[in-house]
């Protein structure tokens, strides 16, 4: 059963928002109070976040499809709706985000790192936040926008200052059982590492960790074997420490030549040419294993590698590659950049930014595309004639018929606003005023601005007593 999983594709989709409602107030006496419809929930975010108590991305391998709440809708009586829940993923220290195409989102590195992998709807205006002095009761509300939805790479490179490469049964899992706590498995086949295993280690006054990473073989940067499947767990060490084998019982094998052909495959993966290498020559409690790191030592220092001999069983020379992967360590760490607190800036885009584009295709459709004319679009019921005649005025304000017409658009021609796969297509009708102006602005309701029945009838009484007072003033019984 699959316990390890270093690489998954998640299908994040973010919370859609509420639906504005479109609501009268009304009371005795007061049938027609105004608007009060309340505005729609905004839509749950879909967040990932680092937490060192999560080690691999087995849950997202078994359930890969995760969705936020929904925003719920307004209601009358100025009641906004609620907004959804946030969506809170952990992930392992170490991962990388990135989209179907291979660019880098995000490296989540570090505990209570987040990055929003979809972006909640906002929720649509109630018909109350829509009122002015020009619309004093719009019959309509605007829709919620649909959450963001997105399909993500997620993939896990060890964060480790310390990687242990070299052939499959070399004995790295041995050498990170007795340098650490580690409890990997062991056997006397290859392959036997399937994960990559991690170990922490104590040197003196510094602490490392240590990372077995499974055996490379030729060809393992192109995907023979283990290899590719393991290689990014090396990216983040600090330094590469060649485990070579040197009581192999394949002829045609020796420590030199295996050397060799894991520097090219690293070599090959690329981005580790400036990371320091340190050489181990293991399995020296075997006679002919000692006899032959004796000579090979002295090949391997020429090339300017530090060449430490060990044994896993023996415990020989342990301390002292210990304390000498301290020190590189050490060095390594010194020679970073202090690190600072995350600063956050916020970079609100402007409000009043108008930017849209208008082009003609080769069918003669013509296409606007921009934030403002796109999310109108969406916010709008087209089964409500007063909605579309918001949008209707929104889109002329915004120049888009101004635009339309230094474009060459002519009446009957197709527009589409949005993209090719959610956009609304219409034949264009150039208009300076739409027939429901006719009637009155667009979101005017006039019985508002007419007089109550009571408050008439009681105003055309007081006019009759009025009249009556007046007539019997002048009435004169002796002409």
């Amino acid at each position: 059963m699959t316990t390890f999983v270093d690489r998954v594709e998640l299908h994040a989709a973010a919370g859609n928002g509420g639906h504005g409602c479109a609501s009268v107030h009304r009371e005795k006496f007061k049938p027609l109070g105004g608007p009060d419809g309340g505005n729609g929930g905004r839509g749950g975010d879909v967040i990932l976040v680092v937490d060192q108590s999560v080690t691999t991305l087995l849950d997202y391998h078994h359930s890969p499809h995760r969705k936020a709440t929904n925003g719920q809708p307004g209601e009358g009586g100025n009641r906004s709706g609620k907004d959804g829940k946030d969506l809170i993923l952990p992930v392992p220290d170490g991962t990388v985000v990135l989209d179907r195409q291979g660019n880098v989102l995000a490296d989540l590195v570090g505990h209570g790192t987040s990055f929003v992998a979809g972006q909640g709807g906002r929720g649509g205006l109630g018909n109350a936040a829509l009122a002015s002095a020009r619309r004093k009761a719009p019959g309509f509300a605007l829709l919620g926008e649909p959450g963001e939805s997105r399909d993500v790479v997620m993939e896990l490179k060890t964060v480790a200052d310390v990687a242990l490469v070299g052939y499959p049964s070399a004995g790295k899992s041995s050498l990170i059982s007795v340098l650490s706590a580690a409890k990997p498995k062991i056997a006397d086949y290859p392959f036997t590492t399937l994960v990559p295993n991690l170990g922490v280690v104590t040197a003196g006054s510094t602490v490392y960790t240590i990372a077995d990473v499974p055996g490379l073989i030729p060809g393992a940067s192109q995907g023979r074997g283990l290899g590719l499947e393991f290689l990014r767990h090396v990216e983040r060490c600090s330094v590469l420490v060649h485990v070579l084998d040197t009581a192999t019982l394949e002829s045609d094998r020796d420590p030199l030549s295996d050397l060799d052909v894991i520097e090219e495959e690293l070599k090959q993966y690329g981005g580790l040419d400036d990371r320091p290498r340190v050489v181990v020559l293991n399995k020296i409690d075997i006679p002919d294993g000692h006899d032959l790191a004796e000579m090979v030592r002295s090949d391997l220092e020429s090339r300017g590698y530090r060449v430490f001999e060990a044994s896993a069983v023996s415990r020989t020379g342990l301390k002292e590659l210990s304390f000498a992967l301290a020190g590189i360590v050490a060095e390594a760490r010194a020679a970073k950049p202090k690190e600072e607190a995350t600063r956050i800036v916020i970079r609100p885009k402007a409000v009043d930014d108008a930017g849209f584009s208008v082009v003609r295709e080769e069918d003669g459709l013509y296409r606007v595309r921009g934030e403002k004319p796109e999310r109108w679009v969406r916010q709008t019921d087209f089964n409500n004639d007063e909605a579309v005649g918001y949008l209707a005025d929104r889109l002329s304000r915004l120049g888009v018929e101004e635009k339309l017409m230094k474009a060459g658009a002519r009446a009957g021609d197709g527009v589409a606003i949005g993209p090719e796969e959610n956009a609304v297509v219409f034949d264009w009708e150039p208009t300076v005023m739409a027939g429901a102006e006719m009637l009155g602005r667009r979101g005017e309701d006039h019985r508002l601005e007419a007089p109550r029945p009571a408050a008439q009838r009681r105003r055309d009484r007081d006019a009759e007593r009025d009249e009556a007072e007046r007539a019997y003033d002048d009435f004169d019984p002796f002409q």
